[in-house]
């Protein structure tokens, strides 16, 4: 991925991606999205771009393991995340999910992980400190909460589940508050002339619906004009 396009990435939201990709693919259909409503640590924050570094995770009950084996295996998911091509989003699966009650993305975790060059965090899980997150690292996540429970790692650069979208580590990945898409390695070639190709063609029905006298002629023009844009 060039800088041109991730800046072009990082400028869009991630719906103008969904539906880029079907541009780029030229077919609806794409289905590399999350499912369901996720929550967003900073709602105005840019999205953020990145290859997963993965890690699935648990809080409900405490770990069964060795503490020995925890506390390596939790330094092991830290080299992990600060190792890698970046720009790089932490993905990170609870499996408690949906009765998630360990916030593991909360003042100190965050920090720590922007501090590593990663650009945010994408997860099904909880996060806490609001008000006190770093600015430039957002959380998407799937709830809100106290506590950290019992949170440890289980397992680390797995294929993970984040509502509904499984992500492998590696994957390039694309959230804001709407949720997270992965994008498809072989639209990338074609992906930021799809972009520009979607944003010019939504202005032809976006432009004439905001003018003053908008009626339903100028729609149906400007929906025809929409149309023979898009085929």
């Amino acid at each position: 991925m060039d800088n041109t396009l991730l800046t072009m990435l990082q400028r869009v939201d991630t719906p103008t991606v969904c539906n880029a990709i079907e541009v780029a693919q030229g077919k609806r259909g794409f289905d590399a999205f999350t499912r369901g409503t996720m929550l967003a640590s900073h709602p105005d924050a840019p999205a953020i771009v990145g290859y997963a570094r993965t890690a699935r995770i648990a809080a409900v009950a405490p770990p069964t393991e060795a503490p020995e084996v925890i506390k390596a295996r939790r330094m092991d998911y830290y080299r992990h995340m600060s190792q890698g091509s970046r720009p790089a989003l932490a993905v990170i699966e609870d499996v408690d999910f949906p009765r998630c009650i360990g916030a593991y993305w909360g003042e100190i975790n965050t920090t720590v992980h922007k501090g590593f060059g990663l650009s945010g965090a994408l997860t099904n899980g909880v996060m806490r400190d609001l008000g006190d997150l770093p600015d430039g690292f957002p959380v998407i996540a799937g709830s809100i909460g106290p506590s950290h429970g019992f949170v440890h790692v289980k397992d680390i650069a797995q294929p993970v589940t984040v509502f509904g979208l499984t992500i492998a580590d590696g994957d390039l990945v694309h959230a804001d508050r709407h949720g997270a898409l992965v994008i498809p390695p072989d639209v990338l070639p074609d992906l930021e002339a799809a972009i520009r190709r979607l944003l010019d063609t939504e202005k032809l029905v976006l432009d004439p619906a905001r003018q003053e006298g908008f009626d339903f002629d100028a729609f149906e023009a400007a929906w025809s004009a929409f149309e023979a844009a898009r085929t």
